[in-house]
């Protein structure tokens, strides 16, 4: 960190970099890891074995697929892409946008979560520093940013990426640096803000449930919530659960009301709760006492 810290405009340069990179890995990751699941699934469950199944040009039945391999490839034509094209957000600008084998049109969304994990992450350097909080906290942002991909394109939250998260809060809460933990006041408030997220949804799912008879959320949202309460501690939780209910809530409705969705319309809750997350992380202390200043007027 010495070198951070006698350098600035070093830092931003590394994060930015390799938030570009990372924001490449995590494109390979929200693809991925629905089918790899998908995959697991039908191997266990005849029922689905007996149903039909699509897979992509480059993804055979009973080959290797992970988040190493096979190689990234056109979604079109299944041609795996070369290195030269494969330069976060230059390369689609390289070829503008299309396969440079068959001309299929790739997503712009590709260069979008490059440039927008290389942007959160050169905000949490910039808020955080040359310190350990930032090494941290580039994980979590990123870990945060894939999962809301996910649940955005399935309406899932892995429990391989939001239990990993848990730990990993807990984990960095119970190596203190400095002598203090990287994020929660201590691991006593880490640990009970990891069972209080969990809960909190949970108490909120079972009341919803049986006042209506339906399910109002999944079991993915309490253990993503539970994960940020290892890494704040359960002093920000209120923070985090209000902000990702009145978005999520003002969200909703505008999609009602200018969306023509119907009421009945599933929206996923992980990506309010991740953003809510991400911004008690950088800047949770400071709205709790701009909140408390404002009120004791």
């Amino acid at each position: 960190m010495e070198i951070f810290e006698a350098w600035p405009a070093l830092l931003f340069v590394a994060t930015g970099l390799i938030g570009l990179i990372a924001g490449s890995f995590l494109n390979v990751v929200a693809y991925r890891v629905p089918i790899m699941m998908e995959r697991a699934w039908r191997s266990q469950c005849d029922e689905l074995k007996s149903q039909p199944f699509a897979p992509p040009p480059h993804v055979t039945e009973n080959g290797r697929f992970d988040l190493m391999w096979p190689p990234s490839a056109c979604p079109g034509c299944g041609t795996a892409i070369s290195p030269q094209h494969n330069v976060p957000v230059l390369g689609f600008l390289w070829l503008r946008g299309r396969c440079a084998k068959c001309g299929f049109k790739i997503s712009p969304r590709y260069p979008v979560v490059e440039a927008t994990a290389a942007v959160f992450g050169l905000a949490v350097a910039f808020v955080l520093g040359p310190t350990w909080h930032t090494l941290a906290a580039l994980g979590f942002t990123w870990t945060l940013l894939a999962l809301t991909l996910i649940d955005l394109d399935h309406k899932l939250l892995p429990d391989s990426m939001t239990l990993p998260l848990l730990w990993a809060g807990l984990l960095v809460n119970a190596l203190p640096v400095g002598g203090t933990p990287l994020f929660a006041p201590s691991l006593h408030s880490a640990v009970i803000g990891a069972a209080a997220g969990y809960l909190a949804l949970w108490t909120v799912f079972h009341l919803f449930k049986l006042v209506t008879g339906k399910e109002g959320m999944g079991y993915g949202d309490f253990k993503l919530l539970a994960a940020i309460g290892a890494w704040l501690g359960w002093q920000l939780l209120p923070l985090v659960i209000l902000v990702s209910a009145v978005v999520g809530s003002v969200v909703g409705i505008g999609m009602i009301v200018f969306g023509g969705r119907s009421s009945q319309t599933q929206i996923p809750f992980g990506p309010y709760l991740a953003a809510a997350g991400w911004i008690a992380l950088l800047w949770g202390e400071r709205l709790v006492h701009w909140y408390e200043s404002f009120f004791a007027r």
